[in-house]
């Protein structure tokens, strides 16, 4: 048993280690390609000389664990010895108190990889951290969350009976994920309503839309769902055709579109902007200096281009840094409510072959240095849509923007 503590004590420094590197050096994993992120930037030496931790606890518990702890269901996953490994990596990263840091252990990288590729299976709705609850962002259009009726706004307080109190997003989305084909039951809270909505939905195969066009009222409507892999291609696809439409009016819709990857935005408002001009800044606090993510300079459009954007509060991360930077530059007056306010800036570092660490690295500002997380974007034309609005399907929010285009 002494040799086994000792091996485990190894590993626990190791994981240590890396997790300060890392809590040090995460930003420049992919701009310092040249950097060793298995060399810790401390040594074990330095570690165990000048630090004032009591190691001792943990390891009574993993012994206590070891010799004490009885399965009372026969078919209950065993734990082995690196999944114990793993939930110390996430124990640590849990401390930090973060809902958008976290460990993601093999089952779960996999996961959301797949998510971020725009194709896997579950229900088909994003999830937040708002207010120390767990959030609807936007169901995604088509899916079975969406045609379930699952609003943006509905707060999850339980999944197949298992309360989500204090649960992490991820623990969450791990639970409702599933095989095609299998049910899950959600219930939800709803303002507006005063009893809890409970709600079966069985998954499916989540086909991530990117893109609608349409032309109402002379106006060329472009619908965008989000920003991931594919996204900024299929956005340029899109301009094409506005182009090829000859209008000029333009609305870019991005309600309930929950963002993505912070490198389409730029791409996408760089249709808009001059080469150099301010997209986005990413603020790191008082110890790093601020980066500006500018303008690659397409800047296709003449000053004839008139163009509102829509959205609402399932507008959330690179909506908002998209449609910031196009109204803070008087590209595009916007039209709806205010956004979700997801301005944490979260960078993926993979720290196994088959493990990544998705950590909170920094803040979103405006062109204008508005934190994005403190209140969203306020519309320069509030228009809410209400219930009744929704029974006789009509859209006010996409009348408005008609309206100010066509006057």
């Amino acid at each position: 048993m002494t040799n086994n503590i000792k091996k485990y004590k190894i590993l626990l420094i190791i994981i240590i280690l890396v997790a300060v590197s890392f809590g040090s050096g995460y930003y420049f994993a992919k701009s310092r390609q040249n950097q060793n992120y298995d060399e810790p930037l401390i040594s074990a030496s330095s570690l165990t000389a000048s630090s004032t931790l009591d190691m001792a606890p943990f390891w009574t518990v993993w012994k206590l664990l070891d010799q004490k702890f009885v399965y009372t269901h026969k078919d209950a996953q065993k734990i082995n010895e690196q999944d114990k490994i793993w939930g110390a990596i996430q124990g640590l990263t849990s401390s930090y108190g973060d809902p958008y840091t976290v460990f993601m252990p093999p089952k779960e990288s996999k996961n959301f990889q797949s998510d971020i590729s725009g194709n896997f299976e579950g229900v088909g709705m994003e999830l937040a951290i708002k207010d120390k609850s767990i959030v609807v962002v936007a169901p995604l259009k088509g899916t079975p969350a969406y045609n379930a009726g699952v609003k943006k706004g509905d707060i999850l307080i339980s999944i197949n009976g298992t309360s989500t109190l204090n649960m992490l997003v991820d623990d969450a989305v791990g639970l409702i994920r599933g095989k095609a084909g299998t049910s899950v039951t959600l219930k939800f809270t709803r303002e507006g309503k005063t009893e809890p909505i409970e709600i079966k939905i069985t998954r499916g195969i989540i086909d991530v839309p990117t893109t609608d066009t349409e032309i109402k009222d002379d106006v060329f409507i472009i619908k965008l769902y989000n920003f991931y892999a594919l996204s900024a291609d299929k956005f340029r696809l899109a301009l094409r055709e506005f182009i090829e439409s000859g209008k000029y009016k333009l609305i870019l819709d991005l309600r309930e579109n929950p963002g993505g990857y912070l490198e389409s935005a730029v791409d996408m408002a760089s249709w808009f902007l001059p080469l150099g001009k301010t997209i986005v800044r990413e603020n790191f606090g008082p110890k790093i200096d601020e980066q500006i993510y500018r303008s690659k300079g397409y800047n296709i459009f003449t000053d004839k281009l008139r163009m509102v954007i829509l959205a609402d509060s399932g507008s959330a991360s690179a909506s908002e840094i998209l449609a910031g930077a196009l109204q803070e530059n008087n590209i595009a007056k916007m039209v709806g409510t205010k956004t979700f306010g997801k301005g944490s800036v979260q960078e993926l570092i993979q720290v196994t072959p088959d493990t990544s660490l998705k950590i909170t690295v920094a803040r979103w500002l405006t062109p204008n240095g508005t934190s994005i997380s403190d209140n969203g974007l306020t519309p320069d034309y509030e228009v809410k849509i209400t219930e009744n609005d929704v029974k006789t399907n009509k859209d006010p929010q996409m009348d408005k923007a008609i309206e100010l285009l066509n006057n």
